[in-house]
């Protein structure tokens, strides 16, 4: 065998020190909006001292006695919430994931791809209260008017999620069904779809848990939903009631992620091998 020698001190140049200009230098311009932005809102920095005694004196107030029996009005508003959501996360799920496919790369047209992707981005932009705002003129304030919101506002998040997941797949199972003469449509339903609904899926029932969060913040302009019951004992002061509320909101949310969440992996991940005792 052959020996090989390694190089020498000598021989090997030094590599050059990197250069952190840049790097310096987003680090200031982050640093001075930051710091303008403090000086802009000329915040009250004397009230933090007394915030969390104002924090405990209103959660006292909430919680001391809550009024159980605003309970059943309280689940009633929930479920007219979850209902918002669900219809709004099935409706913009629907939508944004034939827009998605149309988008991504190797599906779509360049020339339909772009200004996919543009609108994709306005709606991510724009929150779901302010498209809530414009179009209750015409729909009024009602949970119709949420659910269509959440929808429109859903499109642009789940519409990147699908094309990203498309595009993150193997280019395999797409080409295989290309070289056997598959049309595009083809490729599409016998390549992509079956390796990408799990994904989609899982996605789809997350945007469902998000909904089920913004629909409560919706409920403040009036759509009704627990958030306009909320708004609504908040301006009166009926803090046992928001109390109740509260713990209502908070429980109703953990139960659909926990739930949604099991769901979640068992379609990403499969079901759990068991081991079976013999017997015998």
């Amino acid at each position: 065998m052959t020996a090989v020698l390694a190089p020498t001190g000598a021989d090997v140049a030094a590599p050059p020190r990197p250069r952190r200009r840049g790097v310096r230098a987003a680090q200031a311009a982050t640093a001075a909006v930051v710091l303008g932005a403090a000086l802009h809102l000329r915040l009250d920095w004397s009230a933090l001292p007394g915030l969390p005694s104002a924090v405990a004196h209103y959660l006292w107030l909430m919680f001391a006695d809550p009024d159980w029996s605003r309970l059943p009005y309280a689940l009633a508003q929930t479920w007219v919430s979850v209902q918002m959501a669900w219809a709004g996360a099935l409706a913009g799920v629907v939508v944004a994931t034939a827009l998605g496919l149309a988008a991504a790369r190797g599906v779509g047209p360049g020339w339909l791809r772009l200004p996919l992707r543009a609108l994709f981005a306005v709606l991510r932009a724009v929150p779901e209260v302010v498209i809530a705002i414009v179009i209750l003129t015409v729909t009024g304030l009602t949970p119709f008017t949420g659910a269509l919101a959440l929808a429109i506002g859903g499109v642009g998040t789940h519409a990147k999620w699908t094309f990203e997941t498309i595009e993150a797949l193997p280019d395999g199972v797409a080409e295989a069904v290309r070289a056997a003469g598959g049309t595009r449509s083809a490729i599409v339903r016998w390549g992509l779809w079956p390796a990408a609904a799990p994904e989609l899926a899982s996605l789809a029932l997350y945007r469902f848990e998000i909904n089920v969060r913004t629909s409560a913040i919706l409920g403040v302009i009036g759509v009704g939903g627990v958030g306009d019951l909320l708004t609504g004992y908040t301006q009166y002061r009926q803090w046992d009631a928001v109390g109740v509320l509260v713990v209502v909101v908070v429980v109703v949310t953990m139960a659909i992620d926990a739930v949604s969440g099991a769901i979640r992996r068992r379609i990403t991940k499969g079901a759990r091998a068991r081991v079976v005792e013999r017997t015998g």
